[in-house]
């Protein structure tokens, strides 16, 4: 659940004037307007359609349909395989009088391979399943030698790993917080499995998120710094980092 005041799980990746965002969940559209006006987005990428990761899709649509200002072209939505049934759920759920094209006529909506690269303007985008408890996908964005490598929702997975190899950022889920992992078969990571993670890709940092509103950021960042040599931070709603 978000910690007090804050959202649910949405990044914007920025590479010169490409703007992207990888999972739009609930509350975080309001928290998006403080860091850039909504319209400079060029992308959306969603990691798997639970709730926490893709529900804000409603109000920013609402804003490109309502805003002070027109939006001139249909933003692109990726969803990843599936997708599009979850969010025309989504849509019966939003009004039983919705169109078909209630998200249509505002986003360009497509489905990933995630076997295949895609570009947006410039920004190379990758893509490896996830151990989680429906399909989910890690997401990495490569602009020139710079990275970011997103974990979306699992539990210690070699293909993420794989997929953070030398990243510049690694931004990993730390959902079962500090606390002792269960050995049966689950869907997310601790922060010392984060930082195993981390330290078998090699990357140059790693960012701690998707954590527990009960736990001390701090005391995920010492968990995870026992098992990972480089730096650690955990996010909050409006952190930055520059890579």
């Amino acid at each position: 659940m978000p910690r007090p005041g804050e959202a649910s799980s949405c990044y914007l990746i920025r590479a010169g004037e490409t703007a992207l965002l990888f999972d739009l969940g609930s509350g975080a559209f309001a928290k998006l307007q403080l860091a850039i006006d909504y319209r400079r987005v060029d992308a959306i990428v969603i990691s798997h359609m639970h709730a926490d990761h893709f529900f804000d899709v409603v109000p920013f649509r609402y804003a490109l349909k309502y805003g002070h200002l027109p939006f001139e072209q249909r933003l692109a939505l990726w969803l990843p395989p599936g997708g599009k049934r979850s969010l025309g759920a989504l849509r019966r759920a939003v009004s039983t009088d919705a169109p078909e094209d209630f998200f249509d006529s505002l986003f360009v909506v497509r489905e990933y391979d995630p076997g295949e690269t895609l570009t947006v303007r410039g920004v190379s985008i990758r893509f490896r399943q996830t151990r989680h408890y429906v399909d989910a996908y890690a997401i990495r964005a490569q602009s020139g030698e710079r990275s970011i490598t997103y974990s979306a929702d699992t539990a210690p997975c070699d293909a993420v790993v794989e997929l953070a190899r030398a990243t510049s950022l690694f931004l990993c889920e730390t959902a079962l917080g500090v606390g002792v992992e269960d050995a049966n078969d689950r869907g997310h990571s601790s922060a010392k499995e984060a930082g195993t993670m981390a330290q078998r890709a090699q990357a140059e940092r790693l960012l701690l998120t998707h954590y527990p509103a009960a736990v001390a950021p701090q005391s995920l960042v010492h968990a995870a710094k026992q098992h990972f040599s480089g730096r650690v931070d955990a996010a909050h709603d409006g952190f930055s980092a520059v890579v």
